[in-house]
């Protein structure tokens, strides 16, 4: 007899957000409204309130990172959504909480640009996430959801890796996720083990004080902070890579693709596999730390990739240092917001092919 399926709940993209932070134990959130992501800080404004944790909704996003920047110094689990011009004001403060190593989430779901764009799914803010979109050498956890379920985990995910590196963390999703509904189900949240918030701002009555702070003039007191954030970017490299690989074993071609791409890449896959046709997927799920490792090792076997992305061509850079000249890297990009087919994928898939 089969084991009885666990209840699967019908969500929203942005909803599914939401719940997962209120299951990973955020007691703060602060945001400011943009389409497409405002079903979550409606959704917060009540959650939170269920819940007993502290719902803002700011004057700007410079002011609701600021909020966080306050709410993760004193050992909170905080977290700020917004999509892409959104994002983009939060840039000096996402610097600051990455210098101050103060752990907090931010979700992006991303519309198209550049400027005020459009209000449909775009991955055009990849470069801005994984190559540190503010100033200073500093990188945020990213990880590419490409299904609401992965919404769920992965942002309960992104809780934990950002306290256990004292880092910023960015849920990297798109317009579409956010506003599609899928079954979901509600996996549940298990804590693991992670360090006491010794650092924390928590008043020091019989205890030396705490100091967070970016700022160090001392001679050379810099330099061996960058260093030692360098340090702990190289630890996330070695241990915190996430990727799936898809009907790879034999293929002949893969198409590179994260997020929503990738699902689109998926059906174009199985459409010319229903074919003869030998290709397959590989789809990164964090964008930092890149996966390189994994691509280094299916450029030793497969000699053409194909690099599909909802923007003009940004992952494709890193896809091709990971590949390191054994293989063809080739690239596809719809810039705009523009919705794909997977025959059009496919058929480009057959062009390299």
């Amino acid at each position: 007899m089969r084991k009885k399926e666990k209840a699967k709940i019908l969500l929203r993209g942005n909803e599914a957000l939401a719940e997962a932070a209120i299951s990973a134990g955020c007691t703060f959130y602060a945001a400011y409204p943009i389409t497409p992501q405002n079903e979550i800080p409606e959704h917060m404004s009540w959650r939170m309130a269920e819940t007993g944790g502290v719902f803002v909704q700011a004057e700007s996003e410079l002011a609701a990172i600021n909020m966080v920047y306050g709410a993760a110094a004193t050992g909170a689990r905080a977290m700020t959504t917004s999509s892409s011009p959104g994002i983009s004001l939060m840039q000096e403060a996402l610097s600051y909480l990455a210098g101050a190593e103060l752990p907090a989430v931010i979700a992006n779901v991303q519309r198209g640009g550049p400027g005020l764009g459009n209000i449909s799914g775009s991955q055009a803010d990849y470069f801005q996430a994984v190559k540190g979109g503010g100033h200073g050498d500093y990188r945020l956890i990213v990880y590419a959801p490409y299904s609401v379920q992965e919404i769920r985990d992965l942002t309960m995910l992104a809780f934990d890796k950002s306290d256990e590196y004292r880092n910023p963390a960015m849920v990297l999703a798109d317009g579409i996720l956010g506003q599609m509904m899928e079954p979901v189900h509600m996996t549940p949240y298990k804590k693991p083990k992670l360090p006491q918030k010794s650092w924390a701002l928590t008043g020091c009555l019989g205890r030396k004080s705490n100091v967070i702070k970016s700022l160090y003039m001392g001679e050379g007191e810099l330099e061996r902070r960058n260093l030692r954030l360098q340090d702990k970017y190289r630890r996330m490299r070695e241990k915190e890579t996430l990727s799936h690989s898809y009907r790879t074993e034999d293929a002949k071609a893969v198409v590179v693709a994260f997020g929503i791409a990738a699902r689109i890449a998926c059906s174009a896959v199985d459409a010319l596999r229903a074919k003869g046709r030998k290709v397959g997927l590989f789809r990164p799920i964090s964008l930092f730390p890149f996966p390189e490792r994994e691509l280094e090792t299916l450029a030793g076997k497969v000699k053409k990739f194909l690099v599909f992305e909802l923007n003009a061509g940004q992952m494709v850079e890193d896809v091709r240092l990971a590949v390191g000249g054994r293989a063809k890297v080739f690239s596809y990009g719809r810039p705009g917001g523009a919705i794909v087919s997977p025959e059009e994928v496919a058929g480009k898939l057959e062009e390299i092919l």
